[in-house]
């Protein structure tokens, strides 16, 4: 009887670890997925933008301004308005003049102005950052020149400040996943060979008892 129940519990334990390598497996698949189409394409077209050396040809804040919605709470959510500051420079890759951008992402929440502040109840808050920023590109900013991105298939009257995504997020994006799903292959692969070995290793016991 104690035979059968060291048998059964070495059984147990070996299921439990075929269904960690498999859930290991799929969330790495899964992930994969995910971290691909949320991250992976974005970070591709980011890595598309060529680095071009830019010059400030003129700085100008307009009239009008723009609506943001910041949230304060869990039900707490309100509308600011921030000026628009726009900066324009010399693109030596084209050679013409293009609207700088900070970021990719402020690049599609508001493509007609350089700079999008974080969103604030205070409209007076977000003003002065503006004008901060706006001070820097005309006086410290203005005789220098400085590394900008530009990808003339997507959007060529437009470069960046900065990219949102670089090679470390396309690494993230494909590292973890793989780790997962090469740790779970390997515990199933273990697992099976160690149940291999241990039904030759008790039919070598029984032949010699026979």
């Amino acid at each position: 009887m104690a035979k059968i129940r060291v048998s059964y519990e070495y059984s147990e334990a070996e299921d439990k670890s075929i269904r960690l390598g498999l859930f290991l497996i799929a969330c790495g698949i899964l992930s994969l997925f995910i971290l691909c189409f949320c991250w992976l394409n974005p970070t591709l077209q980011s890595m598309q933008s060529r680095p071009a050396n830019c010059t400030v040809a003129a700085v100008r804040r307009l009239d009008e301004s723009f609506e943001c919605v910041f949230t304060c709470g869990a039900d707490c959510r309100g509308t600011s308005q921030y000026p628009c500051l726009q900066v324009f420079v010399n693109n030596s890759e084209s050679g013409g003049v293009a609207l700088l951008h900070h970021d990719e992402q402020q690049l599609l929440l508001n493509p007609k102005c350089s700079y999008v502040p974080k969103c604030e109840r205070d409209n007076q808050k977000m003003k002065d950052e503006v004008l901060k920023l706006q001070h820097y590109w005309t006086e410290e900013g203005s005789n220098q020149s400085f590394t900008c991105f530009f990808n003339p298939q997507r959007r060529p009257d437009d470069v960046l400040w900065q990219r949102t995504h670089d090679t470390s997020v396309l690494l993230h994006c494909v590292l973890w996943p793989m780790v997962s799903l090469l740790v779970g292959t390997l515990i199933v692969l273990l697992t099976v060979c160690a149940r291999s070995l241990a039904v030759r290793a008790e039919a070598i016991q029984k032949r010699k008892f026979s």
